[in-house]
C-alpha cells in the first residue's frame, strides 16, 4: 500500500457517519469546507483545489474548466452529491481523462414521494388555505380545488410525464391507488417510439395504458403533468407559454426535476389568468437566489419548496455515502460504484 497521502477537497460537511470514510484514511488528506450549512465559497474552493486528486461538489459548486485548471494535473476524479450534473463540465473531464461520479437511483423514491405530495397540495389549494387560516369566513366551497384522484366526474384521470425514467415510473406506481389508469409521456426525440416496451411498462405498473405522445397532446389530455426530464439546452423552458395554454383549466403542473425546464414568468402568468388550476414546484430557475418577490412565490395556487426532493435523512445519507465512495475509488484507482462515462 502506498504511503503517499492524496489530497481530496470536499465542499460540504457530510456528517460524521460519512466523513469517517475519509478521516484517518492512510492514503487520504482531507480538506473540508469548514462552515457547516453555508455554501462553499468559490475562492476557497479554487485556492484549495490546487494539487487535489479528487473533489466532491454539490449542485451549487461549478466543476468547470476554471476549477479543473486550478486543481492541476493530479486531479483524477470529480464526484457530485446529486443525480443531475448540469454544474459539471463532463465533456472537459472526459477530454482530460478525469473520472466523474454521481448519485442516481438512491433518490428515486424520495423524489417520487414528493412529486405526488406536490400534486395533492397544488390540487387541494394548500397555499391559499394556509394563507387564509385561521382568519376566514366559512362557505360551502371555500378552500375547494379539483380532486385529482378518480371521481364520478373523472373516473379515469390521466397523468402526463415530461421525461419517463426511473423517478417518473416510481411516481406513476404511487398514483395507481388514486385511480390513475392512463399515462402519457414524451421521450427522447433521438429514440423511436417502442409500443411493445410501453405495453410491458403498463403491465408492470398495473395501469391500462402507457403511451408516448407529442408534447401538446400531453398538455391537452393530462390532469396532472409531472416534469421529470433532465436539464440542459434540449429541455430549456420546455414548459413555456404555448404549452401552458394547452393545459386543462383544472390541471396541475408539478416540477421536481430542474428549474430551467419551466418558464417561471409564463407559469406565473398562467396561474394568474387561470390557464391551469395549480402548480407544485420544488425547483426554480435561478435557485437558490429565490426571494419572496419571485413571480412563482407570489403566484396564486402555487406551492414552492426549496429543492427538497431528496431531503429525507435516509436518502441524503445514501447520496453522501455514494458520492464519497465514488471519490475514494476515483482517487485510489478502484472501480467506482457509480461512474458516468462519456458517450
Amino acid at each position: 500500500m502506498s504511503t503517499t497521502r492524496r489530497k481530496v477537497v470536499v465542499c460540504r460537511d457530510l456528517g460524521p457517519i460519512v466523513l469517517k470514510l475519509l478521516h484517518g484514511h492512510p492514503e487520504i488528506e482531507l480538506v473540508l469546507w469548514p462552515h457547516a450549512g453555508i455554501p462553499c465559497d468559490r475562492k476557497w474552493l479554487l485556492d484549495n483545489a490546487a494539487g487535489a486528486y479528487g473533489i466532491l461538489v454539490m449542485m451549487s459548486d461549478k466543476a468547470n474548466v476554471e476549477l479543473i485548471d486550478a486543481a492541476g494535473p493530479n486531479l483524477r476524479v470529480v464526484s457530485t452529491m446529486s443525480v443531475g450534473y448540469e454544474h459539471v463540465d463532463v465533456v472537459e473531464l472526459a477530454k482530460r481523462g478525469i473520472k466523474f461520479g454521481y448519485t442516481p437511483d438512491v433518490l428515486t423514491d424520495a423524489v417520487a414521494d414528493l412529486s405526488v405530495m406536490l400534486a395533492l397540495m397544488a390540487g387541494r389549494n394548500v397555499k391559499e388555505t394556509y394563507d387564509l387560516w385561521p382568519g376566514f369566513g366559512w362557505s360551502p366551497y371555500v378552500f375547494c380545488g379539483p380532486q385529482i384522484s378518480a371521481n364520478p366526474g373523472n373516473p379515469k384521470p390521466t397523468t402526463g410525464f415530461i421525461g419517463f425514467g426511473r423517478i417518473a415510473q416510481a411516481t406513476l406506481s404511487r398514483l395507481r391507488p388514486f385511480g390513475f389508469t392512463r399515462c402519457l409521456y414524451i421521450g427522447n426525440p433521438s429514440t423511436p417510439p417502442n409500443h411493445e416496451a410501453d405495453a410491458q411498462t403498463a403491465a408492470k405498473l398495473g395501469v391500462e395504458e402507457v403511451r408516448r405522445v407529442p408534447l401538446f397532446e400531453l398538455a391537452q389530455e393530462s390532469d396532472v403533468v409531472f416534469v421529470l426530464a433532465p436539464g440542459g439546452p434540449e429541455t430549456y423552458h420546455i414548459v413555456d407559454e404555448a404549452f401552458l395554454k394547452q393545459m386543462k383549466k383544472t390541471a396541475v403542473l408539478v416540477n421536481t426535476a430542474r428549474g430551467t425546464l419551466v418558464d417561471s414568468d409564463a407559469l406565473a402568468k398562467a396561474l394568474h389568468e387561470g390557464w391551469l388550476y395549480g402548480a407544485g414546484i420544488d425547483v426554480v430557475e435561478g435557485e437558490p437566489e429565490i426571494t419572496a418577490s419571485h413571480p412563482l412565490v407570489k403566484a396564486p395556487r402555487c406551492i414552492v419548496l426549496p429543492h427538497i426532493g431528496s431531503a429525507t435523512t435516509e436518502t441524503r445519507l445514501q447520496m453522501a455515502t455514494l458520492a464519497t465512495n465514488n471519490l475514494l475509488a476515483g482517487v485510489l484507482g478502484t472501480p467506482m460504484p457509480m461512474e458516468l462515462k462519456a458517450r
